[in-house]
């Protein structure tokens, strides 16, 4: 556990410090509380929230203050509940590969999470799961720009016509939902919003500054949310590799 924690802190993953700042996040959050769209993620009916208490659920998921008076304080991300949330979201999924459920894993964050996916994806077949690559090169254009859908080592990623890109957007994933409907889903920003809309069981991962996700999650449309910080080297993520697949075992 130890040197889990170790490797979560020096990866950036977690800790006191990681890549949002608490006005970042207060922004965001003011954003979702003021009906932004792109805060949304794909989801419907996350309004109603104070600004006060979104930020309130997002320190119960990290572990950090939330008092609305704290204006210039870092938010940190607690290690060990990242390791619970993955250990969680570990048994969720050997439960689902043990029954041979079919899983999509899809990221837009294609520098970050790509490679924590792949891991996961391949350790869910390897124990009785099916990966899913539905609407594998659909296109379609978002507010006139070309997209398309693609799959790498069974991950779904989004490209602007060359090369992957970094999305909050949910159109890859209600496009791949249109093809198939998977009892599980791994994914992040609105590829997870658009499952949890959807209502397809869903382990979403969510930096700090993801409110729409967390905020999902206490309305009891979804389980499994890890808060961490969804964009170090994709390297830095093998602690929760680890942790989530010890719960195979």
């Amino acid at each position: 556990m130890e040197e889990l924690v170790r490797a979560l802190l020096a990866g950036g993953v977690a800790g006191p410090v990681t890549s949002h700042d608490r006005l970042n996040v207060r922004w965001k959050v003011g954003n979702l509380v003021r009906g932004d769209e792109e805060s949304q993620f794909g989801l419907t009916g996350l309004g109603g929230h104070s600004e006060a208490a979104v930020l309130a659920m997002i320190g119960a998921e990290a572990g950090f203050d939330p008092d609305p008076e704290l204006r210039l304080h870092p938010v940190p991300i607690d290690p060990l509940m990242v390791l619970a949330a993955c250990r969680a979201a570990g048994r969720r999924l050997a439960e689902g590969a043990e029954r041979g459920e079919r899983m999509i894993t899809a990221t837009g964050h294609p520098r970050g999470l790509n490679l924590l996916y792949a891991a996961v994806g391949s350790l869910f077949e390897e124990h009785g799961g099916k990966l899913l690559q539905p609407a594998d090169g659909a296109r379609w254009r978002d507010r006139g720009r070309p997209r398309q859908l693609r799959f790498g080592s069974g991950v779904g990623l989004v490209l602007d016509g060359e090369a992957p890109i970094h999305t909050h957007r949910p159109e890859a994933m209600t496009r791949m939902l249109y093809e198939v409907t998977p009892d599980l889903v791994l994914a992040d920003h609105g590829l997870a919003g658009a499952a949890i809309e959807a209502g397809i069981d869903t382990i979403a991962v969510a930096d700090i500054n993801d409110p729409a996700l967390v905020v999902a999650k206490h309305l009891g449309r979804t389980s499994h949310v890890l808060v961490m910080d969804d964009n170090v080297r994709p390297e830095s993520y093998w602690p929760c590799f680890q942790a989530i697949a010890a719960q195979f075992a």
